[in-house]
């Protein structure tokens, strides 16, 4: 089995360090043009590196990567909220439609220059202008010009996802400055704009005249990058093929990148199907999310033949947060009372050793695993501070400290039940005649909405096996929810418009963290569809911490504000959290291989297939 894995514990962290060794001294003017952009001190790279750390100048290029994902699809526009859309062309960067700028996965913050040759800003961020490289090129030949730029920017901004047009808001004027150069001025405070303005898929503009970019559709898009749509069977596959002629294959950022001819994902109506394809060689990679999992089951055929090969992927980045999460929306799980009861009531050493062996650490924040997590303990220094101004607004353990209950080696944890019978009863819930009622007789009646194809990180079977645990422990407190399982569509459309009481959430979190997290957890995603605010959370105290999580002019500031925002995530009782692991867990077809030199986030996108090739056939 191939293990890469760095020196010791604080390996990760001392890469960190090195990339941001000169937040501390005074920022350098930026106001001339940069080949990279970061958001403290300088890129570790400088203008004329050869090709990005983790990438393989030699690799071969060729042959055909076969990946899948669960689920269907309707439509190939990701770029907006409606519909169900191919979610690859999103998620591997630059794979169809390729950014002005592009994100090194080996720094927490840095971006380099890929459809533009150069990024120039102020000191205090509050303009930022990008030039285009002359020879940047549509698949179909055409130019990317000035013109297809400023109407992907104010289409995305206007009719696109909320991840585009809440950052949209913030932009003042946009206006071309010269042949090739177009300028974004800010209407607010916030350094990472400079950097989020690089980072928005180019599109061409006549493929969309007379069109409706907001409507879901089918059409292949047109895009500049590496890969061309080359089949597409609605919901099922599609396939992707590498464009001979693109234009951008010898820069520096693309050189050992995008080595296979044929990148195809197939569909699946769930994860256990997903691996039975994978177990008779119909797919070529598994990503193994359960350390149980990675021991006993991959005893077949393939595997024993050497057909099939076991890796494992150190990485830095933070946990996320992945398990249930309750809808604050709805009045039942408003109070915090009401929502550390269901953290009681959930048994999670028991659920762990049944599901996962107990082999995988519990998530216990939302930035766990990194440097940006909260503390053990009251929140001290610039933490406390930021903090100070909402003690009597944040629910208690924000500032004091605040851990999970460890619960129980039983099925039925008495001393989580009893914690959670006290919490329902000062919320005003009492168990009467065998039911959970309040004082005028109505039962604590919810559901928990499942979707029946699981999720990026759980099986159905496995996301169905945590909450019918769950659900008989609930039945020692009165409780008996109703369990719902829908469809891929469904799910969405109900998910989007938060109709659901509780369902399954995961939130993958980055080393550098922003003005995405308004999508994730800020105030207009209260009411507003298609945010990642599924809990319906309205917290004045996050939306400061994300505030000052833009405005830090240091690495120090900038801890301060994020763990300051862990603590009010994770002592706000959102989401009952499970496990989670701290390496990448890969088995792939054997003459599939990697760079030895493993980037600081691991095994994300940007990394496979990006980086991956196939090894010449002797």
């Amino acid at each position: 089995m191939r293990f890469f894995k760095f020196a010791n514990e604080s390996a990760i962290w001392r890469r960190i360090a090195l990339c941001l060794c000169v937040a501390s001294m005074p920022l350098a003017s930026l106001a001339e043009p940069r080949h990279a952009i970061a958001m403290y001190g300088e890129p570790a790279l400088p203008a004329g590196f050869t090709h990005l750390p983790y990438a393989n100048p030699q690799a071969p290029k060729g042959g055909t990567i076969r990946l899948a994902e669960t689920g269907t699809f309707d439509s190939l526009n990701p770029w907006i909220l409606m519909g169900n859309p191919v979610w690859p062309i999103f998620t591997q960067p630059g794979l169809v439609a390729e950014s002005l700028m592009m994100r090194s996965i080996d720094e927490p913050f840095t971006l380099y220059g890929l459809l533009a040759e150069s990024v120039e800003t102020d000191a205090d961020r509050t303009w930022v202008e990008f030039t285009l490289r002359p020879e940047a090129r549509f698949s179909d030949g055409t130019p990317v010009t000035i013109e297809d730029v400023m109407w992907s920017y104010e289409v995305l901004g206007t009719k696109g996802h909320p991840r585009y047009t809440a950052v949209w808001s913030k932009v003042e004027t946009m206006e071309q400055t010269g042949p090739r150069s177009v300028r974004f001025t800010f209407n607010a405070a916030d350094r990472e704009l400079s950097m989020l303005m690089g980072m928005r898929p180019i599109l061409k503009k006549a493929q969309w005249q007379g069109r409706d970019f907001g409507r879901s559709s089918l059409m292949v898009p047109i895009g500049s990058g590496p890969y061309v749509i080359d089949k597409v069977d609605p919901g099922r596959a599609i396939t992707f093929r590498r464009n001979p002629d693109y234009w951008g294959r010898d820069l520096a950022v693309s050189r050992g990148l995008h080595n296979f001819d044929v990148i195809r994902y197939d569909y699946f109506g769930d994860a256990s199907a997903m691996f039975e394809a994978f177990k008779a060689g119909e797919i070529d990679v598994w990503r193994e999310l359960v350390a149980a999992r990675w021991e006993r089951n991959f005893d077949f055929p393939a595997m024993r033949e050497g057909r099939m090969v076991k890796s494992e992927i150190a990485h830095g980045r933070p946990s996320g947060i992945m398990g249930l999460v309750m809808n604050t929306r709805n009045p039942l799980f408003a109070d915090w009372r009401v929502r550390q009861a269901m953290i009681e009531a959930f048994n999670y050493r028991f659920i762990n050793m049944t599901l996962t062996g107990g082999k995988d650490p519990r998530i216990t924040s939302y930035f766990a695993n990194s440097d940006l997590a909260m503390q053990p303990g009251p929140a001290t220094g610039r933490e406390a501070e930021l903090l100070a101004p909402f003690a009597d607004q944040l629910p208690p353990g924000t500032i004091e400290g605040y851990a999970l209950p460890e619960g129980g080696e039983r099925a039925i944890d008495r001393k989580g039940i009893r914690a959670a019978l006290d919490l329902l009863g000062e919320a005003g819930w009492t168990v009467q005649e065998g039911e959970l009622r309040d004082a005028e007789g109505r039962p604590f009646s919810f559901e928990i909405l499942l979707n029946q194809s699981g999720s990026a990180m759980r099986t159905s079977a496995e996301m169905r096996q945590i909450v019918d645990i769950f659900v008989q422990s609930l039945r020692n407190l009165g409780i008996r929810p109703t369990v719902t399982q829908l469809d891929a569509a469904q799910y969405v459309e109900r998910t989007n418009n938060y109709q659901f009481d509780m369902t399954w959430y995961e939130r993958g979190l980055s080393l550098s963290p922003g003005n995405e997290q308004r999508l994730y957890w800020g105030r207009e995603g209260v009411a507003k569809p298609g945010s990642r605010n599924w809990m319906g959370m309205d917290s004045p105290a996050a939306e400061t911490m994300i505030a000052e999580m833009g405005h830090a002019r240091t690495h120090e500031d900038f801890v301060a504000a994020v763990r300051a925002l862990d603590r009010i995530l994770t002592a706000g009782r959102y989401v009952i959290p499970v496990s989670y692991s701290r390496i990448s867990r890969l088995a792939h077809r054997a003459d599939l291989d990697y760079p030895e030199n493993t980037p600081l986030y691991g095994d994300w996108p940007g990394f496979m297939p990006e980086t991956w090739w196939q090894e010449e056939r002797k």
